[in-house]
């Protein structure tokens, strides 16, 4: 298939494109390289691409592909946090627009990347599936239902859309993200010694890694279009929910010489959630995950080890999202808006020119 990526130069997207083409798809993507400074180890592969925002594209960009998989969005609750509005007009107004454009296009697929913590909190400790209600307790899991309930009635025979609730992720990416948990912990314990938990280490978390997110994603793409036609899934595996405190005892028996610390005044975090992923093991049984939690530790620590990880460069503003974009706003070169002032091309990357100029909407 011709396939179009939203985000591809991201944690995730780094990752999935790279599983796109060894499967034989045509990849292009496209992104606004925010992130581009945030490389760890060898960058990612290349693919052709369109420097663009999501707020920008015009269906005449989105012509002509099979699909799109739509990643690009503010990745993380602090993130989100930072700027609402802004987060409000990129995840959700500008993926609603991606979605009715990519119709509008005759885009007969359009995969959205969703989030378990659309879920927010869990009651009496369930372990939820797809119907579960949603409780969203901040602006980035509010957007995530609100993309889902929008796009969900666009489907028609003619556009079939998809949405993968993705667990919290974690593992080696050529974009690595430190503000993750098990990627946060991992590192924190190599470089320091100490597992530090913020909370009181009670909060219930989903985790999934990134190859596995990745090769889901696959999976509903080459999936028969009846089987996952305007179907949610949880993308992870059941058996991987775990309490951070439980995260971080892992850690600490993964990295040689760690121990575990809690922050003074540490109470528990509201995001509390557990989910069940037995729905796409059963309708797409060629989706199995390769990776458990434990297995990812190890692989982060032999590659921090690998690429000379340094406390400035993990705590700093490379591998943590939000310090990059106030970074960008310090230099001048983003604004309140997280739009470029000074773009410059992507160093290494094949761009695009794109089609149109983007017009007023």
């Amino acid at each position: 298939m011709k396939v179009l990526v939203t985000g591809h130069n991201g944690y995730i997207g780094s990752v999935l494109t790279g599983v796109l083409q060894r499967a034989g798809h045509e990849v292009t993507g496209l992104d606004t390289y925010l992130f581009d400074e945030c490389t760890f180890g060898p960058r990612p592969a290349n693919v052709p691409a369109l420097n663009l925002d999501i707020r920008d594209v015009m269906p005449e960009h989105l012509a002509g592909f099979d699909a799109v998989i739509h990643l690009a969005a503010l990745c993380n609750d602090p993130l989100g946090n930072l700027n609402p509005e802004c987060t409000e007009d990129i995840n959700f107004r500008a993926s609603v627009r991606l979605a009715r454009f990519a119709k509008q296009a005759g885009v007969p697929r359009y995969l959205f990347a969703s989030s378990c913590s659309l879920y927010g909190v869990a009651e009496n400790d369930q372990i939820l599936e797809e119907t579960a209600p949603f409780h969203p307790i901040t602006p980035y899991g509010e957007t995530k239902v609100r993309v889902e309930q929008e796009v969900s009635q666009l489907a028609d025979p003619d556009f079939s859309p998809t949405f993968l609730r993705n667990a919290t992720a974690y593992g080696v990416s050529p974009r690595l993200r430190g503000d993750v948990v098990v990627n946060n912990l991992v590192a924190a314990a190599y470089l320091t010694g100490e597992v530090m938990v913020q909370s009181d280490g009670t909060p219930w978390r989903p985790l999934v890694h990134i190859e596995d997110i990745s090769n889901a994603f696959l999976a509903v793409l080459q999936a028969p279009r009846s089987l996952v036609h305007n179907q949610a899934f949880n993308v992870g595996r059941t058996q991987e929910n775990y309490q951070v405190r439980q995260l971080a005892e892992m850690v600490a028996d993964v990295v040689a010489g760690s121990k575990v610390t809690y922050a003074p005044g540490g109470g528990p975090d509201a995001r509390c959630y557990r989910v069940n992923c037995d729905k796409i093991a059963a309708i797409l049984p060629e989706f199995r995950p390769r990776w458990t939690v434990r297995k990812g530790m190890e692989e982060l620590i032999s590659a921090f080890k690998k690429c000379g990880l340094d406390r400035e460069g993990f705590f700093g503003t490379r591998y943590q999202r939000i310090k990059t974009i106030q970074k960008l706003q310090r230099e001048g070169r983003v604004d309140g808006q997280l739009r470029w002032i000074a773009p410059e091309p992507p160093s290494g990357q094949q761009i695009l020119e794109a089609a149109v100029k983007p017009a007023v909407s």
